[in-house]
């Protein structure tokens, strides 16, 4: 089993739209969550996040949760949409140090994903095309 969380930093945006992208994915022998390292436990995804999933047939069930130790612990891969939000992981929890990645590093790229928090929805469209697009370059590492 290959456990994928991926972390943003209030887990309403990037990061539940990554995993609704690696889940409608249905790949076998992988499980996905999200999380943000400085979410509030328990807020819907953001309207734009919501309706960009919607509009392209993705059902997602998100409620935001604060990345916890259990999460760490249960992840094969922590893939971060910022440098920041990785060095965040890892100055928190050291023993997650070689499991995470931003995702950006894990599809064989570098640079950071950009935050679509308060924007347009076309700027929450680009965020979800940009993350379809690296997830898609990943997929090879989870099969």
């Amino acid at each position: 089993m290959i456990n994928v969380l991926f972390v943003c930093t209030g887990n309403t945006c990037r990061s539940p739209m990554a995993e609704a992208i690696l889940k409608s994915k249905n790949i076998a022998g992988v499980e996905v969550r999200s999380s943000g390292v400085f979410a509030m436990n328990g807020s819907d995804a953001s309207p734009h996040a919501k309706q960009v999933l919607e509009d392209q047939q993705m059902k997602h069930d998100h409620q935001s949760s604060l990345l916890t130790e259990q999460q760490v612990e249960w992840a094969t891969y922590i893939l971060t949409m910022t440098s920041g939000h990785k060095a965040n992981i890892v100055a928190t929890f050291p023993s997650a140090k070689t499991k995470t990645f931003t995702l950006k590093e894990f599809a064989g790229g570098s640079g950071d994903v950009g935050d679509p928090y308060g924007g347009s929805l076309s700027v929450y469209q680009k965020t979800f095309e940009e993350l379809k697009l690296l997830i898609e370059k990943s997929l090879h590492k989870l099969s």
